[in-house]
């Protein structure tokens, strides 16, 4: 029995007349042949055959096999590389992204590596906390093999010094995106990248533990000042300290300050007295008070605007932002059930918030009044999202369901609602195509085919077996949403074991360490706790709405 044609259908056969009919007529270098066996019957005495079919695959031009090996997964990409010393080098020259085991034993492997992949832009270093990780030595090389990096990425990289930062940045002076955590490098380090880079436009800087209530020196401005766009700091003990970075980068546009200790309404005011194009910021877990949201009020052009879990914040910061902020876009609240910001605070936005699209509302106890202002003037709202209020009940949802005219997605999550309230969709918001109820115990099961029946285009999400948690938490920063909205894209993971002696230079580890030390941890007992409600809405919003976001 013979082989398969590798092109179906096609049985060539050497003519009798002229055996050599393939090659006559040629008048350049032959291409690759591929031999083959006819598939004909046993019993016919042509079967041992055998013709021959061009290997066009062969002569496709190396441009060609580089783009298509950016369509493959970091897998694929490994197995092809395997055919060929062509397609291996290809592949190696093609490959912008990597990311590496960065223990100490990398460093005898950075020659190696860095000379298959020269084209490197985009790097991403990480240490498991258990191990060793590379030391300045390592990095420098990395930066003297790849002086077009344009991304990096540090995590748990603990033996990095402020000299081993400072000779990475005079190295890859075009970086400009920048992300670290849980390294132990200070301020003196985080400046040399930042008077280097003039390019740098987003920084993300998380658990840096040379950055302490000891250092006094501030971080910034430097040269990235002018450039930056993005700034994300997390779990820092002196978040201030990077103060002078975020007044002087007078084009910021998105400022993240999530669970950093210290005085932040200094900061905010600094910023609210020069001119600034800030459109979206994050105050989650922080120091701060009405001062600080009287001071982001003086943000013109703000759109989205995260407050979680900030209890010295009250109706009266809400209003003043209310009456200042015409563009905000996007409001997330998280009361962290205090009832210091209530129906006063909404009853503001209503009224001067016309743009409103996103709405979400945790631990904020409201009554209809203020929901029927909001939903009778924010006529563009879309997507509301209500939990954890002792005070939403079948009257608020009715509210909703008449009002609201161009809701799309709508959440409600313990709140004490029954049947008769969520029955009210069954004819309101005509817009609505999707709904959800979880631990709402006076909520049925029933209800979600009666509401199926009645508009089958309307997509029912309804949990009542779920057993209701301790807290609602809608920590804005647990999902993976908003740490990848400044952080790099997802990285190919790529193993090259096979194409450098054996060795694995590049694991798939985790993109955050779980080292903290106890001390962190009882200074930030507060900030324990997970997201249960925020991540699923995220989703609702960043799949439904991309050409409001983009507006």
């Amino acid at each position: 029995m013979g082989q398969s044609s590798s092109i179906p259908g096609s049985t060539h056969r050497p003519s009798p007349t002229n055996p050599t009919h393939h090659h006559h007529h040629r008048t350049t270098t032959p291409r690759s042949e591929t031999y083959y066996y006819s598939m004909a019957d046993p019993d016919d005495n042509q079967c041992g055959n055998i013709g021959t079919v061009d290997d066009y695959i062969s002569e496709l031009p190396d441009e060609c096999l580089a783009s298509i090996f950016h369509f493959l997964s970091s897998g694929d990409r490994k197995n092809a590389s395997l055919v060929s010393k062509r397609w291996l080098k290809i592949e190696g020259q093609s490959r912008h992204r990597l990311s590496l085991n960065a223990q100490s034993e990398l460093l005898v492997q950075i020659p190696s590596l860095f000379s298959r992949f020269d084209a490197v832009t985009k790097l991403a270093l990480r240490c498991d906390r258990r191990s060793v990780s590379l030391d300045d030595d390592a990095l420098t090389l990395i930066s003297l093999r790849c002086k077009n990096l344009t991304r990096l990425k540090l995590r748990a990289c603990r033996e990095l010094t402020d000299a081993g930062m400072a000779a990475f940045a005079r190295n890859c002076k075009n970086l400009k995106k920048f992300s670290c955590g849980s390294c132990a490098f200070g301020v003196k380090g985080m400046n040399a990248v930042l008077d280097h880079c003039a390019s740098l436009e987003e920084l993300s800087v998380k658990r840096l533990r040379g950055v302490n209530d000891a250092v006094e020196a501030p971080v910034g401005p430097g040269l990235a000042a002018s450039s930056l766009r993005t700034i994300c700091l997390k779990e820092l003990y002196n978040g201030p300290s990077f103060g002078p970075l975020i007044v002087g980068a007078k084009n910021l546009k998105t400022l993240k300050l999530l669970r950093c200790l210290g005085d932040w309404d200094k900061v905010l005011e600094d910023i609210g007295r020069r001119k600034n194009c800030l459109v979206e910021v994050h105050l989650e877990r922080l120091q701060v008070t009405d001062a600080g949201l009287m001071a982001v009020s003086d943000f013109p052009d703000l759109e989205i605007l995260h407050l979680v879990k900030t209890p010295e914040c009250t109706n009266a910061g809400i209003v003043c932002v209310a009456e200042h902020c015409k563009l905000l876009r996007k409001l997330h609240i998280d009361g962290w059930r205090t009832n210091r910001i209530g129906n006063e605070g909404l009853i503001s936005i209503g009224k001067h918030c016309g743009n409103l699209q996103e709405l979400v509302l945790i631990g904020v106890n409201l009554t209809a009044v203020s929901l029927e202002s909001v939903a009778t003037n924010c006529q563009r709202l879309e997507r509301l999202a209500l939990c954890g209020s002792e005070t939403i009940g079948d009257a608020e949802i009715s509210c909703v369901a008449s009002k609201c005219v161009a809701l799309k997605k709508l959440c409600i999550k313990g709140c004490p609602v029954t049947d008769q309230g969520i029955e009210a969709f069954a004819w309101g918001c005509p817009n609505l195509v999707k709904i959800k109820v979880k631990k709402c115990r006076g909520v049925t099961s029933d209800l979600a085919d009666w509401l199926k029946v009645r508009r089958g285009s309307l997509m029912v999400n309804l949990d009542v077996c779920e057993v209701e948690a301790d807290g609602l938490d809608a920590s804005a920063s647990d999902g993976g949403a908003q740490e990848d909205g400044v952080e790099f894209p997802p990285m190919v993971m790529s193993q090259v074991s096979g194409a450098i002696g054996g060795a694995s230079a590049a694991v798939d580890i985790p993109s955050s360490s779980n080292w903290r030390p106890s001390i962190f941890r009882s200074r930030l007992g507060l900030f324990g706790g997970r997201s249960l409600v925020a991540c699923t809405f995220r989703r609702w919003s960043n799949g439904g709405s991309g050409s409001n976001d983009s507006s």
